[in-house]
């Protein structure tokens, strides 16, 4: 008990801050920071005890985020940002909801080229959270030019998903 009070006084404010900088409410806010602990303690087990615990978690709150902002777009609420800040990441929580909104960003990013396609992954869905530097080593392409590809991908991935 001691130790998760330790990992929730190190962890808790980074967490909660990832919704908030969304433009969430601190009780959205709130409710994404309740439910990446509770992902922590379900995959507790499934983790490499070598894994970057904070980018893991700070990864899970950015998805679970997107995950609202993204509802919240579909309802008709406040418009919240740009498509960039309302990726969906593919889920495991294997509600019909998740597999939805996978299935949909899923056949958006099939009809995009495939540096658009591994330059959106490694920017929003890889767990490892590769810098720019990183990204363009891997996908083979000069530092200066990811920020504007990533711009024209997100612009043709919004296109394909209103299609």
């Amino acid at each position: 008990m001691e130790a998760w009070q330790e990992l929730l006084d190190k962890y808790e404010r980074i967490v909660f801050s990832v919704p908030r900088r969304y433009g969430l409410s601190v009780d959205d806010a709130a409710d994404v920071t309740q439910l990446t602990f509770t992902i922590l303690v379900e995959n507790m087990d499934k983790l490499p005890e070598d894994s970057r615990l904070g980018g893991w978690l700070t990864t899970v709150a950015r998805r679970h985020t997107w995950r609202l902002l993204e509802r919240n777009r579909r309802q008709g609420a406040d418009k919240y940002g740009t498509l960039e800040d309302s990726i969906v990441a593919p889920a495991g929580a294997g509600t019909v909801e998740s597999w939805e909104l996978t299935e949909w960003l899923n056949q958006g990013l099939s009809k995009l080229s495939e540096l658009c396609r591994n330059l959106l992954f490694a920017l929003y869905l890889d767990p490892e959270q590769p810098s720019y530097a990183q990204v363009a080593t891997r996908l083979n392409m000069a530092v200066g030019s990811v920020g504007p590809t990533r711009i024209r991908c997100l612009e043709r991935l919004r296109r394909a998903m209103d299609a």
